[in-house]
């Protein structure tokens, strides 16, 4: 498969930049890969596609508050500082990217809140926009986290063209969040209310979970043609023994394994075993899935619209075949779709 062909046109008023009112009111194409048929339903209505003895795997990642503003030392220059994850609990080391990359070199320190209080200083280039910071506070690594966190903001997707408001907090992040680490949050779970989740119990319908912590290798520009030359980022997995024997005896009983979200199918697809069932899995994983690929655990999916040239669509086009999905897409943009995080949910069964 080639880049190109995941090129569709999608006017920029077609991505949400707001979530619905409500989780669960959002629009939802299902798409059936047997009859190649495309509908179009609203998300509570995804209730009627699953049964007792199904499962609804999800992701329990946690997004934190990743984007930060500093000035830099001597000049007060404004630093744009995107937290990726945390190196050392006992040093406060973080990686990080910074912006305006070019004016930060090792040595510098940055000075972050209205009352400059929390410092760091830069002691390692890892690449052009990365570098590990060292931050100097003394005090318990709760009381550092909670002072830290405080001065970050919702780490938004770039398309979406406006500053977090406080919402967002609770709104980009799903209700079942609990396993902190992510800086994208796994959308697709962003629509599952309370009320449809108990809805699914009433029915039999398991619930499982697993962690993934998504990172902005999802958003990285494919600069290749030949998309067996990309490289995906590392992501951290978590797949428990409680999830596996879950999926297991799901499938052993030829019952729906539905994947919420690209996260998810990822997670799956890292953690299966040459025959084809479930395994526990703890590490990273920078798998990338595109056409074509045989998926032997997950039979049904629930993912957003994506944008074009995105490794999420590829994933999608991986599982709902690419002929259907790209018509699917093309379906969408004429109706109306909204795309991104905050958009519409598909189902694939």
């Amino acid at each position: 498969m080639k880049l190109s062909q995941f090129k569709f046109k999608l006017p920029e008023t077609l991505i949400a930049q707001y979530p619905t009112e409500q989780r669960d009111e959002c629009r939802m194409m299902v798409v059936d890969r047997k009859t190649g048929e495309i509908t179009h339903h609203t998300f509570k209505e995804i209730l009627n596609y699953f049964n007792e003895g199904d499962i609804m795997v999800f992701n329990d990642t946690k997004v934190f508050p990743a984007r930060l503003y500093g000035n830099k030392e001597k000049t007060g220059a404004k630093i744009e500082v995107f937290l990726l994850r945390e190196l050392n609990e006992e040093g406060k080391l973080w990686d990080v990217l910074v912006e305006p990359a070019r004016k930060i070199r090792i040595g510098n320190k940055l000075y972050f809140g209205e009352d400059e209080s929390m410092v760091a200083e830069v002691i390692d280039n890892t690449t052009s926009r990365g570098r590990t910071l060292r931050f100097l506070y003394d005090g318990p690594h709760d009381e550092f986290k909670q002072a830290l966190y405080s001065l970050g903001e919702t780490p938004l997707p770039e398309y979406i063209n406006r500053d977090p408001e406080p919402q967002d907090a609770e709104q980009y992040q799903t209700i079942f969040a609990r396993n902190e680490g992510a800086i994208v949050a796994p959308a697709a779970g962003i629509h599952f209310s309370r009320e449809i989740l108990k809805r699914f119990e009433i029915k039999g319908v398991e619930q499982g979970f697993l962690t993934v912590h998504s990172g902005l290798g999802n958003f990285r520009e494919i600069d290749v043609e030949d998309l067996t030359k990309h490289r995906m980022d590392s992501e951290q997995i978590y797949v428990s023994s409680e999830l596996v024997e879950k999926v297991n005896n799901v499938k052993a009983n030829n019952k729906q394994v539905c994947a919420v979200g690209t996260s998810v199918l990822r997670g799956i697809a890292s953690a299966v075993s040459m025959g084809g069932r479930m395994k526990t899995y703890d590490g990273w994983t920078n798998k990338f899935i595109f056409p074509p690929y045989d998926f032997t655990v997950t039979t049904s999916m629930v993912t957003n619209f994506h944008l074009p040239y995105s490794t999420m669509l590829m994933m999608v086009a991986a599982f709902g075949g690419y002929d259907l999905i790209m018509k699917a897409y093309d379906e969408a943009v004429k109706e109306k779709y909204r795309f991104g995080a905050y958009g519409d949910a598909m189902l694939i069964i």
